[in-house]
């Protein structure tokens, strides 16, 4: 009787490490972001001191094993069988769910993920067992849960998105009006008073609060430190203020850098001491359910499991381990960088291409958030609204460096967030709450961000409905896991080992199919086709910059041509599909080129203007190749995905034959810029009329058959559309070259393409 058990211990112990992967690489971005975006040190270091940071975390995090334990649910009111149903149905679905939040890029709560599924999966096996005893009603099911912890759980969840944000958004305000965006010019006093503050700050609350409940640490002096906090603060603080006073007077030391590393190591800490339970809590609590089952000699139906409402300590051995996954995990899970690069979007100082779409929400959320803050500043003095402005004042950034190498934020934001967050996570790790650390690094981030005028007008309402879309998923989560959980329990729970079997099988299937999945979007992310950004102040530089561009829209646009082509011809609708993909991708990148154009323009000097004038004409050029490419390809998958007729025979065939003379064209014309011959497109451009003709001469041929001949007018329509797009398709491609061939200057050496910058010197 006792294999199905065993059974279920090593599938949760897979589960475990699973989850372990996955819960890390959805929750790196709580201790990684504000070290990342800040680019205050390189990113090994920001690794190696977040590793240590995560191991000795876990092996603090002993003393919130006990929530997966009695936090949600009563045990005594379970027995063995039952409990061991709540535990799988819980570690399946935790997997799934924060797998795929993951393949999507979106970081979500594991927090709330665990509190819902052990709440959603208690109930259903409770709902069970009142269907089964008649002297019990729906009302009884308050018995099985433990409501007050559970309340208490959840509405800390929650209150903790508005405490992140109001206290992120009040110490952002105040260190910056204290140290303005040139802090580095500010009084060294200045710096060692906040540098004191907030390491005094972080070491107490990760120290004392934080890890008290690790094996290491030792009775007596925790008790004697706790006897006097006060004391030790002030003598903290003032150490620390001297101690940073001399590093930067003596040893010229950024102390903001020091602040980030140790926020960084002291977030890691408080991530883990308090994450590890939502990866590994369940297993344990599994695990110790039973041995204490085992030794008993009683049926697992008739075992009732008031064992786990003893306070246990976890085995130093397991957490280490555990440790170990997550630090590996950190270091090799390109899944955890993407949902970093979400809040780091989220949070940048600068304008940029944005991640999120505005919604209705989000435009009256800042609507009304603009027209309050105008409001209130009419209330206030011109003097101090012209003293705040003053020292909200941003520096002046060198045009030599690139937008993209600018760091998201400064190292003042970044040294608040790690000690907002670290703070309010060490407190409640201290409480034995299961705080979301998610939720308070993001909105500490998101806090901190509004503070310092991140969100400007032409970037609030992308920001507003990305912070949205991020805690609607989180919400999302809670309904999910809830209702996941519960149908999980309720399939365990009649279907046995079988189901088991199936669950697991399938949780497997869908695990490697989504790594597959992110695999390949992250190569396609690499593809070497994609556009470059131009640099060069000159129109000779950006001439041999963009010419891998044009050489990429024209190799890609021929295969959307033919795709689109082909697709008719074989009534292909899958390839259509893709196709459409394809072409959409494409003018995106475009369009991303053109969102690029503020900082071309803002970076040239003064001698330089022909070459945004060339750059702006090259890149419209390019967008009216898109949009015709764009057309055809939508026409095309319209026709096939409605079952129109197909195009005729003769119908396919001309068109095979403007495809096969455009194929030679487009490649023509892609061999010139991947050679650089520019002198070629003259030759080319000398055939612009017998392209044209072959074109004309099609649409000519089409209007003497409806005339003379019963046609589709569908089909006759379709065909119309191609022939005119093939031609607004031609002339914008030719009109690009005719710009090339004006403006290229033969004289001017082409610059060495090198694949690796050290063959340069």
């Amino acid at each position: 009787m006792g294999d199905i058990y065993i059974y279920m211990l090593v599938a949760l112990a897979f589960l475990a490490v699973a989850d372990l992967v996955v819960g890390v690489s959805n929750d790196a971005v709580n201790f990684l972001n504000s070290a990342i975006g800040s680019k205050a040190v390189s990113f090994k270091t920001i690794m190696i001191v977040a590793s240590l940071g995560v191991a000795l975390g876990a092996l603090s995090s002993s003393g919130m094993m006990e929530v997966a334990r009695k936090g949600i649910f009563n045990p005594s009111e379970f027995m063995f069988d039952e409990i061991m149903i709540v535990f799988m149905a819980v570690m399946i679905t935790d997997i799934l769910l924060l797998d795929f939040f993951n393949t999507l890029g979106l970081p979500t709560s594991t927090t709330v993920s665990i509190v819902f599924e052990l709440l959603g999966a208690s109930v259903c096996v409770a709902l069970i067992k009142i269907a089964q005893d008649d002297s019990q009603t729906l009302l009884d099911v308050g018995n099985y849960i433990n409501n007050e912890k559970a309340i208490e759980i959840i509405l800390g969840i929650l209150l903790s998105v508005v405490i992140a944000f109001t206290v992120g958004a009040i110490i952002q305000f105040v260190s910056r009006l204290l140290l303005t965006f040139n802090f580095n010019d500010r009084p060294k006093l200045l710096g060692a008073i906040f540098s004191g503050f907030a390491v005094t700050s972080i070491m107490y609350f990760i120290l004392i609060k934080g890890i008290k409940n690790a094996s290491f640490m030792n009775d007596a002096f925790i008790n004697s430190v706790s006897s006097n906090p006060i004391t030790l603060l002030s003598i903290s603080f003032v150490a620390f203020t001297i101690i940073s006073m001399l590093l930067m007077s003596f040893f010229k030391i950024n102390i903001y850098k020091i602040i980030i590393v140790v926020g960084t190591f002291a977030l890691a800490v408080a991530f883990a001491g308090n994450d590890l339970v939502n990866f590994i809590g369940v297993p344990i609590a599994a695990y110790d359910s039973y041995l204490h089952w085992n030794t008993s000699g009683i049926l697992p139906s008739d075992f009732r499991m008031t064992g786990l409402s003893e306070a246990v300590a976890t085995k130093p051995i397991l957490l280490l381990i555990a440790g170990l996954i997550m630090v590996l995990t950190l270091w090799f899970s390109s899944k955890a960088i993407a949902v970093v690069k979400t809040s780091v979007d989220l949070s940048r100082q600068d304008e940029g291409k944005e991640r999120f779409e505005p919604n209705f929400l989000s435009r009256t959320i800042v609507r009304y958030s603009i027209a309050t803050s105008d409001g209130l500043n009419n209330l206030l003095p011109n003097s101090f609204n012209t003293y705040i402005n003053k020292q909200f004042q941003k520096p002046i950034i060198s045009k030599a460096i690139k937008p993209e190498d600018l760091p998201a934020f400064d190292l003042v934001r970044a040294a608040v967030n790690l000690m907002v967050a670290s703070v309010l996570i060490s407190l409640a790790t201290s409480m034995k709450l299961p705080l979301s650390t998610t939720y308070v690094t993001f909105m500490v981030a998101m806090g901190t961000s509004l503070a310092d005028r991140a969100w400007g007008s032409e970037s609030a309402v992308y920001r507003v409905a990305g912070v949205l879309n991020v805690i609607g998923g989180w919400f999302f989560t809670a309904i999910s896991a809830f209702a996941a959980a519960a149908i999980m329990a309720l399939i365990l729970y009649y279907g046995k080992g079988i189901a088991l079997t199936i669950l697991l099988s399938l949780a497997i299937v869908l695990l490697f199919r989504n790594y597959l999945s992110h695999r390949k979007k992250t190569k396609e992310l690499q593809v070497e086709d994609s556009l470059q950004k131009a640099e060069s102040s000159s129109i000779q530089g950006v001439i041999h910059e963009s010419a891998n561009n044009i050489a990429n829209v024209v190799k890609r646009g021929n295969k959307i041509y033919t795709n689109a082509i082909n697709g008719l011809a074989k009534q292909d609708l899958d390839l259509l599909k893709k196709n459409k993909k394809q072409v959409t991708k494409l003018s995106n990148e475009v369009d991303e080129l053109r969102d690029n154009i503020f900082y071309f323009i803002k970076n040239l000097d003064e001698t330089s203007v022909g070459a945004s004038n060339f750059y702006i004409h090259i890149l419209g050029y390019l967008q009216d190749m898109t949009q015709s490419l764009e057309y055809i390809s939508k026409v095309s998958h319209k026709h096939v995905s409605n079952n129109h007729k197909k195009l005729k025979f003769n119908q396919i065939k001309e068109l095979k034959e403007v495809d096969a003379r455009f194929e030679t064209f487009f490649n023509n014309t892609k061999n010139a810029f991947d050679s650089r011959s520019f002198e070629e497109i003259g030759t080319i451009l000398g055939r612009k009329q017998e392209i044209l003709g072959l074109v004309t001469s099609k649409i000519q041929k089409q209007v003497d058959r409806t005339r003379n001949e019963e046609s589709s007018p569908k089909n006759t329509t379709l065909y119309f559309s191609l022939l005119l797009e093939t031609k607004d398709l031609l002339n914008a491609t030719m009109n690009l070259l005719e710009e090339y061939y004006n403006s290229h200057d033969a004289s001017v050496k082409p610059a060495k393409i090198v694949s690796n910058p050290e063959e340069e010197e």
